[in-house]
């Protein structure tokens, strides 16, 4: 007979063992969800939806959803695009237009329990909603299956499933974009839905510990910080993402800062586009949702578009930078993005510098005193692509 003490070594053993169980069980998010019309909720030539959700404090939850698909030719399929929004937001319709009017069907659903109806940061709740966002810090010692990212993973990978079941919809050629904690989810979602055709973060990133949220986390205490990171860090699942990705952001990005960006695009095993513009704004609408490098890499990889620029080597003399790339558009210029700052990343100030071009080569001299540089590609359609930002000693040898 076991003594008292070895049973509860088991059970608390058994306890751990569960909490570190695989997180999500994808037979059943990759199947699509019963979906209803959500009544009272009207966009011009789409069709707003409640789908079901994962139960949330043992209650069953639906999702509400923007679904839009273009007319189609008979005989042919869309591609389409999961739109996953940023803190404040909803599921909005017009991100569905965007999405729509280039040929795509598009989903975007509310990954915080709500409907949008009211404004901007103050969405009414939705009486079936699950977990309120974002990040989930308050939530961090309830049941792993009852917080908010767990939910707002899972509400994605079903509005996945949902848009691929379409008809009209190609299920092999759907990808994903995210927006600001929309593309922290994004990250995550790579890592675990590996039927995505290519992923978009925007903004977003991993290493929460150590970019702009890096308060929230260690407020949390040492124990419950250790878990948010290990349950919900992206960190955690970028290793596991193999489909494209582009990282879209800024230098002076708020929350997610350049060197926790930095670590978080080398984990995946996949191919890598950076497009990091000086200054870039942070937010929805145009910021967010309209660069044109977002369309034109989901074009190059689910319509047979012509891709971004590549670059193909990077590196450093003394003084002297440069970067080999590939590219099937003409390049238009490059330009050498510099900042002489070491404070604060969403403080430092960065300038830009023409680089000199050569077919397959870009060249630029550092000033003196350069703190961090990358370079910069832009197309004939004013795509940028940029290469990895290099940090330098105080004195170049």
């Amino acid at each position: 007979m076991l003594r008292q003490g070895a049973v509860t070594g088991i059970l608390l053993m058994a306890v751990a063992q569960a909490a570190e169980a695989p997180m999500w069980n994808l037979a059943r998010l990759f199947h699509a969800p019963k979906a209803t019309p959500a009544e009272g909720f009207q966009a011009d030539g789409m069709q707003a939806l409640f789908y079901e959700g994962l139960p949330y404090r043992g209650k069953p939850t639906r999702v509400f959803a923007w679904l839009g698909i273009p007319k189609v030719e008979a005989g042919k399929k869309l591609p389409g695009m999961v739109l996953v929004h940023g803190g404040g937001g909803t599921a909005f319709a017009n991100w569905v237009k965007l999405w729509n009017d280039r040929g795509y069907a598009a989903i975007s659903m509310d990954t915080c329990g709500c409907v949008p109806r009211g404004s901007y940061g103050n969405w009414q709740r939705d009486e079936q909603g699950g977990p309120p966002g974002w990040g989930g810090w308050n939530q961090i010692n309830e049941p792993r299956e009852d917080q908010w990212t767990y939910h707002a993973v899972a509400q994605a990978i079903l509005g996945h499933s949902l848009l691929a079941a379409q008809p009209e919809v190609d299920a092999d050629r759907i990808g994903l974009t995210g927006i600001s904690w929309g593309g922290y989810l994004a990250c995550i979602i790579a890592g675990v839905d590996s039927r995505l055709k290519c992923v978009v973060p925007v903004y977003g990133c991993g290493y929460t510990n150590e970019h702009g949220f890096a308060g929230s986390v260690a407020a949390l205490g040492k124990e419950a910080a250790e878990r948010w990171m290990r349950w919900w860090d992206p960190s955690v699942y970028l290793p596991a993402a193999r489909m494209p990705m582009a990282w879209v952001t800024g230098t002076n990005d708020f929350a997610y800062t350049m060197n926790a960006l930095q670590k978080s695009y080398r984990l995946p095993k996949g191919p890598r586009t950076l497009c990091i513009r000086i200054r870039m704004p942070h937010g929805h609408g145009p910021a967010g949702e309209a660069p044109r490098e977002i369309h034109a890499f989901a074009d190059s990889i689910l319509k047979g578009g012509d891709p971004l620029p590549t670059f193909t080597a990077q590196g450093r003399d003394g003084h002297q930078v440069w970067a080999t790339f590939e590219s099937q558009r003409p390049i238009a210029r490059a330009e050498l993005c510099f900042t002489v700052d070491r404070g604060n990343w969403q403080d430092r100030r960065w300038e830009a510098a023409p680089a000199q071009l050569a077919p397959g080569r870009a060249t630029a001299a550092l000033p003196d005193g350069v703190a961090v540089y990358y370079l910069n590609l832009f197309d004939c359609r004013d795509c940028v692509v940029s290469t990895e930002h290099v940090e330098i000693p105080r004195s170049i040898p």
